[in-house]
This record gives structure tokens, C-alpha cells and sequence, in this order.
């Protein structure tokens, strides 16, 4: 900086420009990166089975993640936890959206642990935007109980497109939870309405939480969620809304007397209760044990979780097959130009997907001469 003061006319004075400012940084820290160290599939699965919750916590998102090269070690690690799995019990818990299913689950899970022991994993599954493609994953604000209990561990996952109100990897996570000595599985749905039925085919008891005024008898000739259930229950049964409530678990009972008999032979049961003041609550679990008795009674426990695993095999040829498409080189080459082409008008959207089929296939077929 220059001074005026030090001019020649000002003799006498003379003001040093002073030295130069010391950078903030201690220039002898050695700047370094810390790197997490990233476990090897073996040692996921170790710390799984030691119930190590951070652990099992990275494996469901290895899982999730949609990167081709996690699918290998995902793989690895759901293969090696199998044989630790299987010993659970899995509750379905699907509803409107405003049903009260968080709220239902945080006091159900608490009454399951103090009754029952053992520990409790929910899979909250949250609907992602369709225009953003984000998901809030604020489920677990609800759970404030089972949030902080030292044996129940809560993980949302977003629903990211999968139809059916699960998540696309939420069998994969049952079996990590499993193999992590989780006894009891929640597997808490989107609630989006008739079509919620993929959760039916991973878990042991399927419960329809309902509110007054969603449905008459009218609901028994339709064939969807209320089909498949194996209890129904009509949650906010407080105050000013038990005769509604009590209205609505009779409409539901007289719809029920449309549909078949199960082949569990089980015949669905109807109750009330409030999530909010914990009433009926008990009720509810009684109703799930006794229908857990007599299904392992009459031996189709062991059938349903025999076809869900036939299920869940075509479930992963068809997604195993649409990935391999998908990520196929030749495939992400030609893709954009045949959106342009049915854009564009020149192809049809039948024509152009026919059209990536028989480069797939022919691609196949050469590699195999």
C-alpha cells in the first residue's frame, strides 16, 4: 500500500507499510482425506450377524443402490446371510394414506416387545415423486416410541417407481434383518389404495388398517387389497368416532362374506381401535396370534412361505433380466435414437421397443456361437 505520508514534502515522518498478513490456514497441517474404510461382503455379513446395526444399515443400501458394479457384492452378501434367515415372523401393514399406519406401528411394536420380547424391524416404504423422483422418508417422525427403544431398528426406504407399495429391494432387506436377529418384521406399505398386493407375497400375516367411511358393501365384489387381507381393522375408534367406526367395521364384515374362503382357511376377522390412544391394541395382536396358531396348525404357514420363495424366483429372473437390458452397451447406444424416432413420429412405440428386442436378442445369440 502506498502512503502519502511518506512524500518528500512531509520530512520527518514516515509510516512502514507493515508486514504481510498470515494465512488462516497453519500451513503445516498435512491436509488429508479420510477415507471410510469399505468393507469386503465378508465382513458385511459378519457384522450383520453380530446385529450390528450400522452394518446391516450399509448392506440395505448397498442393496438399493442401482449402481451395476454394488450388484455383484449385494449379491454375495444376501447369498452368505440366506442361511441365517427364515426364522421370523412378517406382518403386512398396509392402508389409505391418513389411515394411521405410523402411528398404528409405533404402538404395536411397542405392546409386541414388552408382551413378546425379542426385537422388531420395520421397512417403511415411502412414495417417491414423480417429479422430482425424491422421497421425504419421514415415517419414522411418527414412530417416536419405537424410534429411541434400544430393540427395534427402523430404516425407510423409497418406493422409487416400484408399483405394488413396496420398495424394489424390500425382500432382500427382510432377509438382512433376519440374518441380524430381528424376530419380528414390520413391513409398512405406500397406501396406495386397490392394487397393494406385492407386500402379500413377502410376509406371514397381511393387516388392512382402515377408516370409517372408505367403503360399503359394495367393496366385496371388488377384487384387490381387501381380498388378500388377513384382518382388517378400523383405526381412530375415539371419542365422537366410535359409532362411525363401529358403522364402518360391519359394512366391512358384510363385505367380506363376497369373497371366497382363503386357502388358509382362515376367515378374516374385523376389529376397532385407536393408534393414537393405544386402545384396542391388544385386541388386534390376538387376533394376529390366533391366526398365526392355526395356520401353522394346519400346516400352510410353511406352503405360503414355500410360494412366496417360487414367487420371488420369477420376481428375480424378470428384474435380473431387466437389468441386464438396460445395461447393455449396444442397448444405452441405440436407446436415445429410437426415442427420437417414435418423437419424431417415424416409429411407433411398439415398433421401436420390438425393434431394441431383436437387437438385444441377435446381440445374444452371437455371443453364444
Amino acid at each position: 500500500m502506498e502512503h502519502p505520508e511518506n512524500s518528500s514534502e512531509y520530512a520527518g515522518l514516515q509510516v512502514n507499510s507493515g508486514v504481510q498478513q498470515p494465512s488462516i490456514i497453519n500451513p503445516y497441517l498435512k491436509r488429508t482425506r479420510f477415507r471410510r474404510h469399505e468393507l469386503s461382503a465378508a465382513e458385511m455379513v459378519e457384522g450383520i450377524v453380530r446385529g450390528d446395526i450400522t452394518i446391516l444399515s450399509q448392506a440395505v443400501t448397498l442393496i438399493e443402490s442401482v449402481n451395476p458394479d454394488h450388484q455383484a457384492k449385494a449379491q454375495e452378501v444376501i447369498e452368505k446371510c440366506l442361511p441365517h434367515s427364515g426364522r421370523s415372523v412378517r406382518i403386512g401393514i398396509s392402508g389409505v394414506p391418513g389411515a394411521g399406519k405410523s402411528t398404528s406401528i409405533d404402538e404395536f411394536g411397542i405392546h409386541l416387545l414388552k408382551e413378546k420380547g425379542g426385537r422388531l424391524a420395520v421397512l417403511a416404504i415411502d412414495p417417491s415423486s414423480e417429479r422430482t423422483k425424491g422421497s421425504i422418508l419421514g415415517d419414522k417422525t411418527r414412530m417416536e416410541k419405537l424410534a429411541i427403544h434400544p430393540n427395534s431398528f427402523i430404516r425407510p426406504s423409497p418406493s422409487a417407481g416400484s408399483l405394488g407399495g413396496v420398495a424394489r429391494k424390500t425382500r432382500e432387506t427382510i432377509i438382512l434383518c433376519e440374518a441380524a436377529g430381528f424376530d419380528k418384521i414390520f413391513v409398512e406399505t405406500v397406501g396406495v389404495g386397490q392394487s397393494e398386493t406385492a407386500c402379500h407375497s413377502m410376509v406371514d400375516f397381511f393387516l388392512l388398517i382402515q377408516v370409517a367411511g372408505t367403503g360399503d358393501e359394495l367393496q366385496g365384489i371388488k377384487r384387490g387389497i381387501m381380498e388378500i387381507s388377513d384382518g382388517i381393522v378400523i383405526n381412530k375408534c375415539d371419542g365422537d368416532n366410535v359409532d362411525r367406526c363401529q358403522m364402518a367395521a360391519t359394512n366391512f364384515r358384510n363385505a367380506l362374506h363376497f369373497f371366497p374362503m382363503p386357502e388358509s382357511g382362515w376367515t378374516p376377522k374385523v376389529l376397532c381401535y385407536s393408534g393414537f390412544y393405544g386402545t384396542g391394541v391388544k385386541e388386534v395382536w390376538d387376533m394376529i396370534y390366533q391366526y398365526f396358531d392355526f395356520v401353522r396348525a394346519n400346516g400352510y404357514f410353511d406352503y405360503r412361505r414355500n410360494e412366496q420363495s417360487k414367487y420371488w424366483m420369477y420376481e428375480s429372473i424378470n428384474e435380473h433380466l431387466r437389468l441386464n437390458f438396460y445395461n447393455n452397451p449396444l442397448i444405452r447406444q441405440q436407446l436415445k435414437a429410437a426415442e427420437q424416432s417414435v418423437l419424431q413420429n417415424q416409429k411407433t412405440s411398439f415398433v421401436a421397443a420390438n425393434d431394441l428386442l431383436d437387437l438385444y436378442y441377435t446381440q445374444l445369440t452371437n455371443k453364444t456361437k
